[in-house]
């Protein structure tokens, strides 16, 4: 761990003994962030490589996200689902433009990932079917229903028997996703780059063959964009890089540039009548302070060409970690700004703490991978800056790890 001051550790003990232990000690007690850094209650800066898990895409403090909850914060903030709003209005308008979702397409706005891919299992029962085709790896969420597609046997097993009719099949394998799907599959839920399992990208026309053997049975298709949407990865949503069509997608991370949102996006009117009135609900979802976010970070997202800066500055941390010809880097796997270094000992955890000690803010997402998915707004110089820094952190992880 960095060496804090006796006062942070006392913050971070304060933390212990009023909060539930789900997440162990932080790390850290932060109190502010500028752009790609935050600094932590000792007055410490860390460039900030995670942006909360691919979530503060437009960085830390950014004007036009701090302009629009403002204003918005001043004249409206709820007003329940009884009601709407010209956020929610536009938000909607504006998330399904970026979707490429056809007429008859239709959104639910609710507070997360893991409440969007609770109201995609809703979707998928309104078939008539209950069975739900998942992939192993694949990290869907913590709520009841989520944990149930969720693969790791860790995450599942406190909380057994969860939903029945889940099938995880091996990721990549065409052939065992064809013979898991049947007459009885409601919905197949993938994620077109699996960001828990290590940044791991299926095969080559993959998606493409879900999307067949799914139309072939009647079943959805439902991809879960929820870490790689929202430009994370070089487009609005990663499939559109492999130009398949689902039946629907879920969405949070990125869209409220880190004040919580998150969504199901239906594609075509046939999909989107599967929930009819009464069948679903959130108090929250849609409120006018989260969709004015969503509507900054996407209008931002546009007017600064940050999509096309997640291919640059991705394609520059790629060249760039790859020059530097470290024995213990493997490979730089992901797309746009969702990457992992694949390291060849399981030094991840010791590394990320090394890296802290440098400043600059990873994630050991497995024992030989460290996860990179900073804001949209990152410069190259410093990616730069922590690639100059890389070398030094492998060496003396691997000594501590020795």
């Amino acid at each position: 761990m960095t060496d804090v001051s006796a006062a942070h550790q006392a913050l971070l003990e304060r933390y212990r003994a009023s909060h539930i232990g789900v997440f162990g000690l932080p790390g850290l007690v932060l109190t502010r962030g500028e752009g790609a850094y935050v600094w932590d209650v000792d007055g410490t800066r860390y460039l900030d490589l995670l942006g909360g898990i691919a979530v503060n895409a437009l960085g830390h403090g950014h004007p036009e996200l701090v302009a629009a909850i403002s204003k918005q914060a001043g004249e409206l903030v709820h007003v329940s689902n009884f009601f709407t709003t010209p956020a929610q209005i536009e938000a909607a308008e504006a998330l399904l433009r970026v979707a490429r979702a056809p007429h008859g397409s239709g959104v639910f706005f609710c507070n997360s990932g893991s409440e969007a891919v609770e109201t995609a299992i809703k979707l998928s029962r309104r078939t008539g079917r209950t069975g739900i085709v998942a992939v192993g790896g694949a990290f869907h969420g913590r709520t009841t229903g989520a944990v149930s597609l969720t693969h790791k046997e860790a995450y599942r097993a406190p909380f057994e028997p969860l939903l029945p009719g889940v099938t995880h099949v091996a990721p990549g394998d065409v052939d065992a996703l064809r013979a898991a799907v049947g007459p009885d599959t409601a919905m197949v839920l993938l994620e077109p780059i699996q960001g828990e399992a290590g940044v791991v990208t299926p095969p080559a026309g993959y998606l493409a063959a879900a999307r067949e053997i799914t139309r072939e049975a009647g079943a959805l298709l439902v991809l879960d964009e929820i870490q790689t949407g929202i430009g994370r990865t070089g487009a609005w949503f990663a499939h559109q890089l492999e130009g398949v069509v689902p039946d629907a997608i879920t969405v949070a991370k990125g869209l409220g540039g880190g004040v919580p949102i998150g969504g199901l996006v239906t594609f075509g009117a046939e999909v989107t009548g599967l929930l009819t009135a009464g069948q679903h609900g959130s108090t929250f979802g849609g409120n006018p302070l989260a969709c004015s976010a969503a509507l900054a970070v996407i209008a931002t997202i546009e007017e600064e060409g940050l999509i096309e800066h997640a291919v640059a500055a991705g394609e520059h941390l790629v060249a760039a970690v790859e020059a530097l010809q470290h024995p213990l880097v493997t490979q730089v796997r992901g797309a746009g700004l969702l990457r992992a270094i694949g390291l060849a000992r399981p030094i991840a955890p010791a590394a990320a703490l090394v890296a802290r000690r440098h400043g600059v803010i990873v994630n050991p997402v497995a024992p030989d991978a460290l996860r990179l998915a900073p804001p949209l707004t990152i410069t190259t110089d410093q990616l730069s800056s922590f690639v100059d820094a890389l070398l030094a952190i492998l060496d003396e992880a691997a000594k501590e790890s020795a």
